[in-house]
C-alpha cells in the first residue's frame, strides 16, 4: 500500500495541452448514432422530434463550420457534454469542430479560476491591470492561432470566460458570427459578481448571442441577445446507460471499488479507484476492505474538488449524523437504527492534477483529506474519500455510473452551482437527490417532488437532519426517484439541447 502515490499532490501541469499547442483539435470517436437512440423505445420520440427540427433548420447552415471552443478536454460538465453534442450536430448535417484553448502561462488559468469563483459570488473582487494584461496577451496569441483555421464562413461558439477574449478578437477581426456560452452564474448582484462581469464586459460587444443555463444568470449587457439552454446529459453514455446487476458488480470489482471471493469475467481496470487510508496514503478503494456498495445504504457526492461544492460541510454533517445515532433512533424503527449503523458516505472526485483549468483543486482536495484524518477511526471507516482516475474517460464514466446506481441518496451540497449535471445524472438513474438552493440545482429539483433541498449548504446540523429524514423514508425515496427520472426525460436530455443549438445557430446566419 505504501508504494501507491498520493494523487493530487504532485505539481499541476502549466499547460492544458501536452503538445504545447495553444489550439488543439479534439478527436471524437465511438459515439452512438441517432439510430442507436431511436432503437430504445423510451428515447425514440425525442429522436424523431430532433430530426424534424433539423430538417427544417440545417439547410441554412450548409457551407458553414461551427467551432466549439473551451479550455479543457477532461473533467467537468462542459468537457463531458461536448463529444455527444458535436457528434449529433455532425450527424444532423452541421459541420462542427471541437477545439481546446491552452496556454503555458499559469497566471492565465489562475485568473480565470478566480473569475469563475467571482461569478459564483466568492473570492477577492480586486482584479489588477496586470491580470487584464495577462488575459489579453493569452487571448491574442490564441486568436492568432485559431484565425488561421477559421474562415469567414465559420461560426465560433466560445464556452465560459477562458476563451472569451479570443472569441471577441475573432468576431472583430475576421467577422465571423460569434456566440458566448456561459455555464456558470449567480442569481445575486454582489461586489464579486460585479467585478467579474465588469472585467468581461469589454469582450462582450461583438458576440451576436449569449447562451445561459437559467435566466437568473444573464448580466445586464447581454439581456438583449440572451438565449436559455439548460445543460443536458446523454442517456446512453457510459456514465448514464442502464447496467445489469452483473455488469455493475463486474465494474465495481474491476475498478477496485469493492472485493469479492468469487471470480468475475471483467478484468481489472488499468488504473483502479484510490481511497484515502489511515496512514495518509492512497490504495485501491477495496482496501483495507470493500466499501459494501451493493449491500449498505450509501450517501454519495461526486464532483470536482472545488470549495463551492461543499465537501467539507457535507463531511461534517455526515459525521454528526453518525455521532448522534443514539439520539436519532429513539422512537424510530429497528430498521432505521440498522440503516444508521450501516450507512456510509462516499466523497469522490477526479485526480485534481488531471483537471487542466483548475489550479485550486489540489488545495481543496488536501483540505478534505485533512478533515478526514481528524476523524475517529470508526468514522474514517464509514467515510470514504475516493480519487477516480482520469486516464481512461470510459473507465472514469463507468465508475461514476456504478457509484450513482449503488447509492441510496446522491448529494450535491454546492454553495454555488451553475447547473449541476451530477444531480441530473443521478436523477436520470431514479436516485433521490439531496441538494441545495443554489440556482442550478433548484431549477432541476423541486423540494419534496424530485428530492429535498437544504436551506444552507454550510450547516452540518441541517445536513445531518435531512439525511436522517431521507434515509428513514424509504417510500419517499422511491417517489422522489421516479419523479426525478421523469423530469430529466422531459427537460434535460441531449436531444432538446441539440435542437436548441440548431435553432440558435440558424438565427446567426
Amino acid at each position: 500500500m505504501s508504494d501507491v502515490p498520493r494523487p493530487a499532490l504532485r505539481a499541476r501541469p502549466t499547460t492544458p495541452n501536452p503538445s504545447g499547442d495553444m489550439i488543439r483539435s479534439i478527436d471524437i470517436r465511438d459515439q452512438l448514432s441517432l439510430e442507436d437512440y431511436a432503437a430504445s423505445s423510451h428515447l425514440s420520440q425525442f429522436v424523431d422530434e430532433l430530426r424534424e427540427a433539423a430538417r427544417t433548420l440545417t439547410p441554412a447552415l450548409a457551407g458553414r463550420k461551427v467551432w466549439m471552443v473551451n479550455s479543457t478536454a477532461e473533467g467537468g460538465g462542459v468537457a463531458e457534454m461536448m463529444p455527444k453534442m458535436v457528434a449529433m450536430l455532425r450527424e444532423l448535417g452541421v459541420d462542427t469542430e471541437w477545439v481546446v484553448m491552452g496556454s503555458d502561462e499559469p497566471r492565465f488559468f489562475e485568473l480565470t479560476k478566480r473569475l469563475h469563483n467571482l461569478i459564483h459570488g466568492a473570492g477577492d473582487p480586486a482584479i489588477s491591470d496586470d491580470d487584464r494584461a495577462v488575459y489579453d496577451s493569452v487571448s491574442r496569441a490564441a486568436a492568432d492561432m485559431l484565425r488561421q483555421r477559421v474562415g469567414r464562413e465559420g461560426i465560433v461558439v466560445i464556452h465560459d470566460p477562458q476563451p472569451m477574449g479570443m472569441g471577441k478578437l475573432l468576431a472583430e477581426e475576421v467577422g465571423v458570427p460569434s456566440i458566448w456560452r456561459s455555464h456558470i452564474g449567480l442569481d445575486q448582484d454582489t461586489p464579486e459578481t460585479r467585478a467579474a462581469w465588469s472585467f468581461l464586459e469589454p469582450y462582450a460587444e461583438h458576440y451576436q448571442r449569449a447562451v445561459f443555463s437559467v435566466p437568473d444568470y444573464v448580466p445586464p449587457f447581454f439581456r438583449d441577445r440572451a438565449e436559455i439552454v439548460p445543460p443536458a446529459i446523454d442517456p446512453l453514455s457510459d456514465k448514464n446507460k442502464p447496467l445489469a446487476l452483473r455488469h455493475i458488480a463486474g465494474i465495481l470489482l474491476g475498478a477496485g471499488l469493492d472485493s469479492s471471493p468469487h471470480p468475475v469475467l471483467m478484468p481489472p481496470f488499468e488504473a483502479p479507484a484510490l481511497r484515502l487510508q489511515h496512514d495518509g496514503l492512497f490504495a485501491p478503494a477495496n482496501q483495507p476492505e470493500g466499501l459494501g456498495l451493493l449491500f449498505r445504504p450509501i450517501v454519495l457526492q461526486v464532483s470536482r474538488w472545488d470549495r463551492l461544492k461543499g465537501f467539507a460541510p457535507l463531511l461534517r454533517g455526515f459525521a454528526r449524523l453518525k455521532e448522534q445515532r443514539a439520539a436519532r433512533v429513539k422512537g424510530c424503527s429497528e430498521m432505521h437504527g440498522r440503516r444508521l449503523d450501516l450507512v456510509r458516505l462516499v466523497l469522490a472526485g477526479p485526480d485534481p492534477a488531471s483537471i487542466q483549468d483548475d489550479p485550486e483543486g489540489q488545495e481543496v482536495f488536501a483540505e478534505v483529506c485533512s478533515l478526514w484524518r481528524e476523524l475517529s477511526p470508526e468514522l474514517q471507516q464509514d467515510i470514504a474519500v475516493l480519487v477516480l482516475p482520469m486516464g481512461s474517460r470510459q473507465a472514469n464514466a463507468l465508475m461514476v455510473n456504478v457509484l450513482q446506481q449503488c447509492s441510496t441518496i446522491v448529494v450535491q451540497n454546492s454553495l454555488r452551482e451553475g447547473f449541476g449535471l451530477t444531480a441530473t445524472e443521478a436523477m436520470w438513474k431514479g436516485c433521490p437527490v439531496l441538494a441545495t438552493h443554489a440556482v442550478g440545482l433548484r431549477e432541476q429539483i423541486r423540494d419534496g417532488i424530485e428530492g429535498r433541498l437544504l436551506q444552507s449548504a454550510e450547516d452540518p446540523d441541517e445536513i445531518a437532519a435531512r439525511l436522517d429524514e431521507m434515509l428513514e423514508d424509504a417510500h419517499g425515496r422511491e417517489i422522489w426517484g421516479r419523479n426525478a427520472r421523469r423530469r430529466v426525460a422531459d427537460n434535460y436530455l441531449v436531444f432538446s439541447q441539440v435542437r436548441r443549438w440548431i435553432e440558435i445557430l440558424h438565427g446567426c446566419v
